[in-house]
């Protein structure tokens, strides 16, 4: 895993929504806003969401993302090799590690998967 900035790690713990970037089969970056959660012990994000979203769609076809966490001057992007999986053990560690972050379980749709990101790069402004 990329180094974390000096403070990056506790910006990163705190329950803000972040940008999750991911491109088009096409090309284009798809970009939308996602909750997530960073374990920097072992390198990787993730991201709950349905399995039929674009962003699904999108890592499934290129294997790479990015998520941007901002906060007024200060931001936090981790990039690396993404991938989706409904492995029911990653999920359950997925909605634990959200439920801890941000006080509450995420949505429970019954196509709920998992966008996991070792995360390979990592760039800060102000941290």
């Amino acid at each position: 895993m990329a180094t974390l900035p000096a403070g990056a790690r506790t910006f990163l713990s705190r329950p803000r929504t972040a940008t999750l970037t991911t491109l088009r089969p096409d090309g284009p970056p798809h970009v939308t806003p996602v909750r997530f959660t960073f374990d920097a012990a072992t390198g990787l994000a993730r991201v709950t969401t349905r399995a039929a979203t674009r962003k699904v769609r999108n890592v499934s076809a290129g294997g790479r993302a990015a998520l941007c966490q901002v906060d007024g001057m200060h931001w936090v992007t981790l990039e690396g090799r993404a991938v989706v999986t409904d492995d029911p053990a990653r999920l359950a560690e997925a909605v634990r590690l959200y439920t801890a972050r941000y006080r509450m379980r995420p949505p429970a749709p019954p196509d709920l998967v998992v966008i996991e990101i070792t995360v390979d790069r990592v760039l800060s402004l102000n941290l």
